[in-house]
């Protein structure tokens, strides 16, 4: 398979993908979500390991502040689902009505992000060249494509990552590389990172995290 050939199926891919996004995560809604309610379960639920106000302390998990709203939501549908594998979260989302589901979509995205910085120069600097212009030479896509030059995503498709912990998003990609994620038909967006991440090496990840964490 050509370079050129492998690019134009991640591009149709993430086409038909930003369709079925936007059918799973918006789905008819309720006039107006209950913020009250969304915190509340963000209070006495989230809270643990996400912060009540989605500032995670906790490198493992990630920060949900400022996260692109329906970006939430279907991930919260996945896990549900079992489209996304984790014990914790499923148990988590098995309570969670559809309506319960899209506002803490939209409460999460109006937290304000603390922010975090980069770590280690070196990464940061390899990571912004992949960031930017990605790696032809083993046929990684710029991350910028996806997840915009700052990081802060496009809304509807493609999750922020600025601020967010290093070490979730190398988890992230690791668990892209393995399989342990993506792999279900159903996750369009996560097949499309299955196949980036399979051409990534572990240092390349490691800098694309480092440098993601920096981002504001």
């Amino acid at each position: 398979m050509t370079r050129t050939w492998r690019y134009a199926l991640i591009a149709a891919t993430a086409a038909m993908s930003t369709a079925s996004f936007a059918q799973e995560a918006a789905q008819p809604r309720a006039a107006a979500p209950d913020l009250a309610k969304a915190k509340q379960i963000a209070t006495q639920v989230c809270a643990a390991c996400h912060g009540a106000d989605g500032n995670s302390v906790a490198p493992a998990n990630p920060n949900l502040a400022g996260q692109i709203a329906d970006y939430i939501t279907l991930q919260l549908m996945h896990f549900k689902a079992g489209v996304r594998v984790n014990a914790t979260m499923q148990a988590m989302a098995a309570t969670l009505s559809d309506d319960d589901m899209r506002a803490l979509g939209v409460y999460f995205s109006q937290q304000k992000p603390k922010g975090l910085g980069a770590k280690d120069p070196a990464l940061v600097k390899s990571g912004g060249k992949i960031w930017r212009g990605g790696d032809a030479q083993s046929d990684v896509p710029a991350c910028a494509g996806c997840h915009s030059p700052t990081g802060v995503g496009i809304p509807k498709n493609y999750p922020r990552l600025a601020g967010q912990y290093g070490d979730y998003v190398y988890a992230q990609l690791k668990a892209f590389k393995s399989g342990e994620r993506g792999a279900n038909a159903k996750d369009a967006n996560g097949q499309i990172m299955a196949t980036i991440a399979g051409n990534m090496t572990d240092a390349q990840m490691k800098a694309v995290a480092d440098y993601a964490m920096g981002l504001r």
